[in-house]
């Protein structure tokens, strides 16, 4: 019994280093998603779909998806970005934080008007300071009345049609 007991402890233990955001690489940007997603070309390895930590900005076919794509193209397209992966989400992508010229991109794409801080169950999550300055100047998304988060947005309209 006690060394099941130890072989959970571990088993956890490991669990949890697992969690743990892993160390910065280097990679080129070489296409953009949408909003929130991204590949970046890491030498040597195959292309990473990386989604974009800490924000949700606008599905394609959405209010304002061209435009929160086309905000990202032109602050990631074809740079080097710094990425660290945080997990993997539910479609098998990287999700990580990006950082382009010491700059978050996350935060700039919310700051912007671009994307919205990710929600948690009673959280409004760790952008929510940049979020409510975009909506207060009125940048972005934010122009909108009544702009939609891309939840409710699926829930209502179901997902976008895929691109051929």
């Amino acid at each position: 019994m006690k060394r099941f007991i130890l072989i959970l402890l571990a088993g956890a233990a490991a669990g949890a280093a697992g969690a743990r955001d892993s160390a910065p690489v280097q990679g080129v940007v070489t296409k953009v998603i949408d909003g929130d997603t991204l590949v970046v070309q890491i030498a040597g390895k195959p292309p990473l779909d990386v989604r974009i930590k800490d924000i949700d900005a606008p599905e394609i076919c959405q209010a304002h998806g061209p435009e929160a794509k086309k905000a990202l193209e032109e602050l990631a397209l074809g740079k080097t970005a710094s990425v660290v992966t945080s997990a993997r989400d539910s479609f098998g992508r990287t999700i990580a934080t990006l950082t382009i010229d010491g700059q978050s991109v996350g935060k700039r794409m919310v700051e912007d008007g671009h994307a919205w801080s990710v929600r948690f169950k009673y959280d409004r999550g760790p952008l929510v300071k940049q979020e409510r300055q975009a909506k207060a100047l009125n940048r972005g998304l934010h122009q909108q009345f009544g702009a939609q988060m891309p939840k409710d947005f699926r829930r209502s309209k179901g997902p976008c049609p895929k691109e051929p």
